[in-house]
């Protein structure tokens, strides 16, 4: 006999909102896997209205550290993410023993 239980719910730290809640934006803006291309066809907003709504929305502090991070991460933009993973998957091909 099965016991009957109720299915855990895992807690995210920053679940995601709502995409037509206007703190998607803000929240899609700090996931690193989510980039600018992205932002742009789920929301219509381009890089630079990105970067607006960031500097209106977050203490100047967090839109530094912000910016810093973005210019430094290589994922924010399409092509840069791609080729970042082909030289990863390059490396591991490389490496690879078997």
């Amino acid at each position: 006999m099965k016991k009957k239980g109720h299915t855990p719910i895992t807690r995210v730290k920053n679940p995601e909102p709502n995409v037509n809640d206007p703190d998607w934006i803000i929240w899609a803006a700090w996931a690193d896997r989510i980039t600018f291309e992205e932002i742009e066809k789920k929301t219509g907003k381009t890089e630079s209205e990105v970067i607006k709504i960031m500097r209106r929305s977050v203490k100047p502090t967090s839109f530094r550290l912000w910016r810093k991070r973005v210019n430094q991460k290589s994922i924010k933009h399409r092509k840069k993410f791609e080729y970042s993973r082909k030289k990863i998957t390059s490396k591991i091909k490389k490496n690879d023993y078997f």
